[in-house]
């Protein structure tokens, strides 16, 4: 057998590293269903229902620049969030979505064998940067109603030493919507190790950390626009680092990551905060009412979030199953076959006509795979 000329180049860990798995495009799914578009309730990927401020599109429409590279150094992106966070613009640096921060922290710190920690069940990005990096994912599982385990992360650290090097905490916690308190990540800091606290959901909880970044040597932040703000698509994201922290992250920092249409809609988009406040308490509104409706139904068992999306256990049928059915009406939720998950479906809050269209559905599967299980 011919040897392959790739292998001897390729990185060994990259060969055998599992890949991410991420949403299915809109619009191949639309294909793939045989529907049309605005015939789909998508409420799988915690995106906001209500888009962008509408004078995102026309800054969109009148920009005049995008045959001029971007600012590398963020300028008016890093002086017009300084009234937003209250913080100075020199703690701040923008990212190509929060994705581009976390594989720059990673980078900063580890070493190949060395080790980041991650709190399941959470995002799946952080695992998947571990591996990028080579580095050694210490997995410290949160108890079963979501809260973390703080003692249980002291001994992980304490019996990694000084290959111990970043901690990844989610607030408001994908994919349960759970928050850390302030007395647990006081805790948390006190370690030899950074604590990265990522707060993509901040806006729809009420609770945010970034003030504490100064005071604190080891905090970092990271924030989007991706939820509150309704720019997923245009991937733009911030960390809010300590000083020190801050200086060499700039050092690693490709230059044009952020591109001009990003920087136009995050401009206007912090020019209409009231607009994209009163959208965040409609989602926020809504989710307490999705979570009163879900609990009505009584094989499913919805748990309590701050966030915009809802998890959801379900009992007496395979929640796999349970997706595909939904699916096949145009009702697009998540699955988890993680540990601890694999019962589970994560619920996006959308407006309250595709809600409504969420709960009828899961209530039209759960009794059809009800019936085939008795037939």
């Amino acid at each position: 057998m011919t040897e392959d000329p790739l292998a001897r180049l390729l990185r060994p860990d990259i060969a055998t590293m599992e890949e991410y798995t991420p949403i299915v495009p809109f619009e191949v799914l639309s294909r793939r269903l045989g529907l049309p578009a605005e015939a789909i309730v998508k409420l799988d990927a915690n995106e906001n229902p209500y888009g962008p401020a509408p004078s995102v599109y026309r800054a969109l429409a009148d920009c005049r620049r995008y045959n001029i590279y971007p600012d590398p150094e963020q300028t008016l992106l890093r002086e017009a969030i300084e009234p937003y966070l209250g913080l100075s613009r020199d703690h701040i640096v923008f990212g190509n979505g929060s994705d581009e921060l976390i594989d720059l922290t990673m980078r900063l710190f580890v070493f190949p064998g060395d080790e980041v920690l991650s709190l399941p069940p959470t995002f799946g990005m952080y695992s998947y940067n571990t591996s990028l990096c080579a580095g050694r994912l210490i997995e410290v599982p949160r108890r079963d109603d979501f809260s973390v385990d703080a003692e249980a992360v002291e001994k992980a650290v304490a019996s990694a030493g000084e290959r111990a090097k970043l901690l990844f905490v989610n607030s408001p916690n994908n994919p349960d919507g759970s928050l850390i308190s302030a007395g647990v990540l006081e805790r948390l800091l006190r370690l030899p190790v950074l604590v990265v606290l990522d707060e993509a959901y901040a806006e729809f909880s009420g609770q945010s950390f970034v003030s504490w970044v100064p005071q604190h040597w080891n905090l970092v932040v990271l924030r989007t626009f991706s939820k509150w703000a309704g720019l997923g698509g245009l991937r733009i994201g911030y960390g809010v680092y300590p000083l020190a922290l801050a200086r060499h992250l700039w050092k690693i920092k490709p230059p044009y990551s952020i591109n001009v249409a990003a920087q136009e809609a995050v401009l206007a988009s912090l020019g209409e905060r009231d607009y994209l406040t009163a959208n965040v308490a409609r989602i926020v509104a809504e989710r307490e009412r999705l979570i009163s409706s879900l609990a009505a139904l009584p094989q499913v068992h919805p748990y309590p979030s701050q966030s915009n999306f809802v998890l959801c256990r379900i009992t007496g049928s395979s929640s796999l199953e349970l997706k595909r059915h939904l699916e096949r009406q145009g009702i697009l939720v998540r699955y988890y076959s993680k540990p601890g998950l694999s019962d589970c479906i994560r619920i996006s809050v959308g407006r309250p006509e595709q809600n409504d269209a969420a709960v009828r559905g899961l209530k039209e599967a759960l009794s059809a795979l009800s019936a085939t299980q008795t037939s």
